[in-house]
């Protein structure tokens, strides 16, 4: 199983750097980073509530399933393993 974090996209459609979101979420940039690429575990719903809020989104658009077989070689959990 793999999630799908898309969090670039959507900085990059609402002209927001990635520290000036991460202040307006109320996490690090460095936890920020953890979720865009794919190594974060696991996900408060208050983290998820503050995303979203903040990018005027639903789940659905920061998050997403795709099958194990169909993962891009730089998105899955162990991208950054080589």
């Amino acid at each position: 199983m793999a999630i799908i974090v898309d969090l670039d996209l959507l900085l990059v459609r609402r002209d927001m750097s990635v520290g000036e979101f991460a202040e307006a979420v109320g996490i690090t940039p460095a936890n920020i980073a953890v979720l865009k690429n794919g190594r974060a575990k696991a996900v408060r719903f208050t983290t998820l509530d503050a995303i979203c809020r903040t990018l005027d989104c639903q789940p659905g658009d920061v998050l997403r399933w795709v099958p194990d077989d169909e993962v891009p070689d730089d998105e899955g959990p162990d991208a950054d393993q080589g």
